[in-house]
């Protein structure tokens, strides 16, 4: 199991980039690779129902009204059907609650056979607005601050660059630009493509998706 130091120390190497726009969508100052390559997007959102995709772990993310929704955990989903090598990955998703916890998987090797695999084999996009009371801050947070684990960090690897969630019931956009391969000290080579998945963390936080697309 990589400590938290050294996967810290591979944030040079990652050539995955999380881009959060969360509700600029009107602003000419950010990246906006869905309306440049919206012929080539392949959505992934909204299902009438989960085929291609599988669930591990604790508690289910569930159709809900046309949305999915986590419930329970912690558990990812994930989608069978396919890995995915550079492209960006839009998702537009609300929290329920200020303490929402949740996150976007990317480039994981292998099938999963638990959520856990996921988080030492891929990549978490992080869904943390707040930390909540009640979690124990470690060593690290402590000293460098929660930053490495809020919305829009690479967890554990790159730190958030601000607090863009919106609040509370609003809809966030996330984008997330995979490119290349990258390589660290500790895990080595990692892989030019991967599984995305979405996960479900802990009752009773609950995050709502509406759009999961892929660009190519």
């Amino acid at each position: 199991m990589n400590t938290e130091h050294e996967r810290r120390n591979t944030a040079n190497e990652l050539h995955a980039l999380a881009l959060v726009e969360c509700g600029h969508a009107n602003r000419g100052d950010g990246p906006r690779p869905a309306r440049l390559h919206r012929s080539s997007a392949r959505r992934r959102d909204a299902p009438k129902d989960l085929t291609g995709w599988t669930h591990v772990g604790p508690g289910s993310v569930v159709v809900e009204n046309g949305l999915l929704k986590t419930v329970g955990g912690i558990g990812l989903l994930y989608y069978a059907g396919e890995r995915f090598g550079d492209c960006v990955i839009r998702v537009v998703y609300r929290t329920t609650t200020v303490d929402d916890n949740s996150g976007i998987f990317v480039r994981i090797p292998a099938p999963p056979a638990d959520p856990w695999q996921a988080v030492h084999s891929g990549y978490e996009i992080q869904i943390l607005e707040n930390f909540p009371a009640n979690y124990v801050l470690s060593e690290h947070q402590k000293q460098f601050g929660t930053s490495w684990h809020t919305t829009g960090a690479i967890y554990s690897m790159r730190p958030a660059m601000a607090k863009p969630q919106k609040p509370v019931g609003e809809w966030n956009t996330m984008e997330i630009e995979l490119r290349e391969h990258s390589y660290e000290p500790v895990r080595g080579r990692r892989p030019d493509a991967g599984y995305i998945g979405i996960q479900n963390h802990h009752e009773p936080q609950t995050v709502l998706f509406r759009e999961i697309t892929v660009i190519r």
